[in-house]
């Protein structure tokens, strides 16, 4: 974490400060000393009672995304076509404010806090507090980002992701909810291993089929265990592969919902190299979303009943190429991306749908970026033509211009 300080970090603080002291005093009062290293030991004196254990401390971090798109989408039902064409700056993909508050008390916890303002409303990302409890321990409470695959946790900040946009599906799938948590990670020889499991209300099925999650009231006495494993095979930490599962009830107490299961799997491959003179980066995900039997009813006045295989896959494969040995070229990066999202046919929102990003990004410094990304997206309905939720075929291109920052 940003805040750990190793206890030879403090000897060597001390060492030169006192011998900086010492040098100074031993000089002729008349001599002149220079500003820049009286400086230096004022800012030492600082740092040395900033991290005194006992203290609190705070500090305001977070991301920001804006940008700009441009779209024309076509859609074809019944052999009849519509076309529109949209521009927006600041839409759903390119705005994004999120400040983070993160406030230490002690050497032990940690609070962290991250609202979100996007779509012109006001949201929260997360809000929990950590308990280090060991090196390789790590206690967690709150409204958690769950452990389940790697994109939402770890690739879906603005300034790490190298799109303007989410791969389709993979973001869709509920992501934080109310819970407990416990991560680490393990040395394995020259391998690596990490964990992380999590115990949390769950998610909640609607009566369309669908799940969504982060209630602070669960809808049934059961709770939802997610948990991920990742191993790095490397001594060099350039791959790792993981698998990711979440079981728990989703139906509503009460209802005829109650005994309703979701059980999710993921798998999730990441690859980071260097071969001279271009940095190489490979990510993917699959996940899989099973939701079991049940019989759901239209909301019209005529209440129609019918049911259908309630299962949902996604994915992403992309790859992006740096020329970091290159001086001329070593701040750009090109990057491209194939992701997929099929949702149960013969449902309300049925579709098989597929997507196309290529980037080109400007890297201002290693926590800013600018992003030109061009992405083309194929959606073929497979809802039901009895209930009217058959949408025919929608193809759209868009581009987006996007600048992103850590703070």
């Amino acid at each position: 974490m940003k805040f750990k300080i190793q206890n030879s970090s403090y000897g060597f603080l001390l060492l030169f400060l006192l011998g900086t002291i010492i040098q100074l005093r031993a000089q002729d009062q008349k001599s002149t000393v220079d500003s820049s290293l009286l400086e230096r030991i004022n800012y030492l004196e600082q740092q040395m009672n900033y991290h005194k254990s006992g203290d609190d401390h705070f500090m305001v971090v977070g991301l920001a995304n804006f940008g700009f798109s441009s779209n024309k989408t076509t859609n074809t039902l019944n052999g009849i076509s519509t076309t529109s064409k949209k521009s927006n700056l600041g839409d759903i993909d390119q705005f994004e404010f999120s400040p983070m508050f993160l406030w230490r008390h002690e050497k032990k916890y940690l609070m962290e806090f991250e609202p979100t303002f996007s779509q012109n409303g006001l949201g929260v990302s997360w809000a929990d507090i950590s308990y280090f409890a060991a090196p390789n321990v790590i206690i967690r409470a709150g409204y958690l980002v769950l452990p389940f695959g790697t994109y939402s946790k770890k690739q879906a900040a603005g300034w790490i992701n190298k799109f303007a946009t989410d791969p389709i599906g993979i973001a869709d799938m509920p992501t934080s909810d109310y819970g407990v948590e416990v991560e680490g990670g393990l040395p394995l020889g020259d391998m690596k291993m990490n964990y992380d499991l999590a115990l949390s209300n769950g998610l909640q099925l609607g009566n369309d089929g669908t799940v969504t999650s982060g209630y602070l009231v669960d809808n049934n006495t059961n709770k939802t265990i997610t948990g991920r494993l990742g191993l790095l095979p490397f001594s060099n930490s350039s791959l790792e592969i993981g698998v990711s599962g979440m079981f728990g009830k989703v139906g509503t107490e009460g209802t005829s919902f109650h005994n309703v299961n979701g059980n999710m799997y993921a798998f999730d491959f990441n690859y980071v190299k260097t071969y001279v003179p271009f940095l190489v980066n490979f990510k993917s995900q699959y996940n899989i979303e099973d939701i079991s039997n049940a019989d759901y009813t239209t909301a019209d006045e005529w209440a129609t009943n019918y049911t259908f295989k309630n299962h949902s896959t996604s994915s992403f494969t992309q790859c992006s190429i740096r020329p970091t040995g290159i001086q001329a070229l070593h701040d750009f990066e090109l990057a491209a991306r194939y992701s997929t999202y099929n949702t149960p046919s013969n449902s309300t929102w049925g579709s098989d749908q597929s997507a196309f990003a290529i980037g080109l990004n400007y890297w201002l410094s290693w926590r800013s970026v600018i992003k030109f990304t061009y992405e083309k997206y194929n959606g073929n309905s497979t809802g039901s033509e009895v209930l009217n939720a058959f949408t025919g075929i929608t193809k759209s291109n868009t581009l987006y211009l996007q600048f992103s920052i850590q703070l």
